[in-house]
């Protein structure tokens, strides 16, 4: 008889979180530091098992990690000591080496020691302007492959829609990507959003990170500016 693979049944969830350190989110610092604490509270107080990656890019180092697969629980909170804005945006080279690193690190594990379910999430607000190591036609079929044959859950928040687009362009689902204004109620609507579909997502309740229609509205859109006002 044929053997078939029997899916990963756990409660383990691992995040990769991305996150724009480049010099033009010093207008943002400090409300991106709040966004991502708040997050971090928020997946903290959630029931079943889940672990981060957290990795800083900019072109000074287009890849930095500063945790990798920690315990959600450990994870200690960002500060302006560990969030300091720098230089241009590689974001191709950083999506490109974290698919990569996360392959590995997956692949190092036993399976059944392997989140049954993965997030790999971008938060930016600019555009590609400084990588050297990947082309959008290479991140486009490593987003498609780990989409289609593993499931994972790509997730794009940008404040500039230039960069929605590109995302879209190279393989985020339009579902799964959202655009937020560059301000303090902007970027905290943003990861509150991140956080409720994380949840959901971890829970069960919801079977992907689809944001829903209300989230995903543009920014000026006169109903949404109503939440700003």
């Amino acid at each position: 008889m044929e053997k078939t693979t029997e899916p990963i049944k756990n409660d383990y969830t691992h995040i990769s979180v991305i996150l724009d350190r480049t010099g033009s989110m010093e207008e943002i610092r400090d409300d991106t530091i709040g966004g991502f604490n708040a997050f971090l509270g928020d997946q903290k107080a959630q029931k079943g098992k889940a672990t981060l990656t957290l990795v800083q890019f900019d072109s000074q180092d287009p890849y930095e990690v500063i945790h990798r697969f920690k315990p959600i629980k450990e994870v200690p909170k960002l500060t302006r000591e560990t969030y300091v804005p720098r230089a241009r945006t590689p974001l191709l080279d950083a999506l490109g080496r974290g698919i990569n690193d996360l392959e590995n690190s997956l692949t190092d594990m036993v399976k059944t020691d392997r989140p049954q379910k993965v997030v790999f999430a971008v938060l930016t607000d600019g555009q590609e302007n400084a990588s050297h190591e990947f082309s959008k036609n290479q991140i486009m079929k490593m987003i498609k492959d780990k989409t289609e044959k593993e499931e994972w859950q790509f997730v794009f928040l940008s404040a500039d829609l230039v960069a929605i687009g590109e995302a879209q362009d190279v393989g985020f689902q339009a579902s799964k990507s959202m655009a937020f204004v560059k301000d303090e109620t902007g970027t905290k609507e943003a990861w509150i959003s991140f956080s409720r579909k994380t949840t959901e997502f971890r829970s069960g309740s919801k079977p992907d990170m689809a944001f829903e229609e209300e989230d995903r509205k543009h920014p000026q859109d006169p109903e949404k500016k109503k939440k700003y006002n």
